[in-house]
């Protein structure tokens, strides 16, 4: 049985990843912090499928053994902000992905599949951006064998976006929409991802970039209209000029867990779907099956009054 090693695989996508590929594979999960994230992990697969590793993505002699065991390295490793501590878009994005090509391309990996993002190539006044493609520059002249994966908005119980958002739209009275809410994407259900890394490795498919892209498209401002119904919450959207959505990134960013920032205020002027030369996983004949509001439904309970009870009065009306 071959083994998959995972960097990142605590995370929103590694969650679902890690219970789909468990059934074939033996997984290796290199984490951060094993104590807090292990008990998750351990029970998405058998006894004896899922060992997990504590070490640093930086520390190259242990990545090295971990590496050179493994068939299969796919890596999920990214930040949507940068902290102090070595959390730098540069050496998440760039760095990091920069070494394990390398490692794969000297131990010859069977595959190497990298998580990056969907709608960057243009956003280079992103600071965000320009790691990633610069990341997807470095792995390509490392290791042309390997696969990039570009996913648009993820989306999912474990996310930190449709959850975040539809917590705020239960306190604010307004909400403001960057960029008059036009922005276009097409989100993609974690699980849906996991599928299509799961199809890319049991039909070896290599040397590929793959835009995973959900069936649907929407602006940011239906999405929030969305996930307002689902909550059954009626709320003010507001488009916010942008030297005042400019002054509240700035003001946002100081914060730990900022709601935004100005880096990601950038990004949101740049569409999040389907490029017009991309190949997507619809494309390979592995097309995304869950639908936004449907899924988003199964867990928007938590927000809203009388949580899951609420379901009930509703279906009742």
């Amino acid at each position: 049985m071959k083994n998959v090693l995972i960097f990142g695989g605590s995370g929103q996508i590694g969650l679902f990843l890690c219970r789909r590929l468990s059934r074939d594979f033996t997984l290796t999960v290199v984490t951060r912090n094993a104590h807090q994230k292990a008990y998750r992990l351990k029970t998405l697969a058998n006894a004896g499928y899922l060992t997990i590793v504590q070490e640093s993505i930086f520390d190259e002699d242990k990545l090295r053994n971990l590496i050179k065991k493994a068939q299969i390295v796919i890596n999920l490793v990214g930040i949507l902000t940068e902290s102090r501590g070595g959390n730098s878009f540069e050496n998440i994005h760039t760095n990091f992905p920069n070494l394990i090509s390398k490692l794969c391309n000297q131990y010859k990996t069977e595959q190497f599949i990298h998580v990056s993002a969907l709608g960057i190539e243009k956003a280079t006044d992103s600071k965000y951006a320009r790691s990633k493609i610069n990341g997807e520059k470095k792995i390509k002249e490392n290791y042309s064998r390997a696969t990039i994966v570009k996913p648009s908005l993820i989306f999912s119980v474990s996310d930190s976006l449709t959850t975040r958002f539809m917590k705020l739209l239960t306190l604010l009275p307004i909400f403001p929409l960057y960029y008059e809410g036009k922005t276009k994407f097409a989100p993609i259900h974690a699980s849906d991802v996991a599928e299509l890394i799961f199809y890319l490795i049991s039909n070896k498919i290599t040397s590929r970039k793959i835009e995973a892209v959900g069936p649907e498209v929407f602006s940011f401002k239906e999405i929030i209209q969305i996930l307002l119904k689902c909550i059954d919450k009626k709320r003010i959207l507001l488009p916010m000029p942008l030297f005042l959505a400019k002054l509240s990134a700035s003001f946002f960013q100081l914060f730990p867990n900022p709601l935004i920032t100005l880096d990601q205020l950038r990004l949101l002027r740049y569409p999040n779907i389907k490029s017009e030369s991309g190949t997507t996983n619809f494309d390979i004949g592995c097309p995304s099956k869950f639908f936004f509001e449907d899924s988003v439904k199964k867990y928007s309970f938590n927000w809203r009054e009388g949580g899951q009870f609420s379901i009930i009065e509703n279906n009742k009306k």
